[in-house]
């Protein structure tokens, strides 16, 4: 899938310009598309979203859908396709600082409308501000899509207590009307780099 480029500020002192190592995870059935902003170091050593240790996505997403905690990633895999979510992240390549959402520069969005188009996706859900902000600029208008912005799981995140991370998820990912009805997709539709 191509990245769209868009101009950014210099990179941060010790940034790596990478490319996203996953593909977007989804089946036919998808109905929740949650959206990070880049895989940590960590999730890109263990091979699937969201998998640093102390991240408490999978933690939450149990909690909130009466699911097995997963360990595997063929059991993340499972609990997402029983849970109906798809997963992706907002950005395809950047130059980013270790695990810090707010270094990324350079960035390169994916086309997360290639993904929408002909599936059930009915909701649009980030992970945290960085995400949510990225998305709202680039990939909204291309998806017809708003975004709802949910809490980060992350570890940098340890402020808000895993009680209320749950209480919080289970109102969105639960609670949410579809996003819009579904949209009409067109080439060259949307935000065009530099604009």
């Amino acid at each position: 899938m191509t990245q769209r480029k868009y101009p950014e500020p210099d990179p941060a002192p010790g940034a790596q310009f990478l490319t996203h190592p996953f593909e977007p995870f989804h089946d036919t059935e998808s109905t929740r598309l949650i959206l990070g902003t880049f895989p940590s170091p960590k999730s890109r050593e263990f091979g699937f979203y969201y998998g640093h240790p102390r991240n408490r996505f999978w933690t939450v997403l149990s909690a909130v859908f009466g699911l097995p905690l997963p360990g595997t990633i063929e059991e993340k895999k499972a609990l997402c396709r029983s849970a109906g979510i798809a997963l992706w992240d907002v950005v395809g390549a950047c130059r980013i600082v270790g695990a810090s959402d707010q270094s990324i520069s350079a960035t390169q969005v994916n086309p997360i409308e290639t993904l929408i188009q002909g599936s059930k996706i009915q909701t649009v859900f980030t992970t945290g501000t960085k995400a949510y902000a990225l998305y709202t600029k680039y990939c909204e208008m291309r998806t017809g899509f708003p975004a709802t912005r949910l809490p980060s799981p992350s570890p940098a995140n340890c402020a808000i207590p895993l009680e209320t991370l749950i209480e919080r998820y289970r109102a969105l990912l639960l609670g949410s009307e579809p996003s819009r009805a579904r949209p009409r997709f067109s080439a060259g539709f949307g935000r065009k780099p530099g604009n």
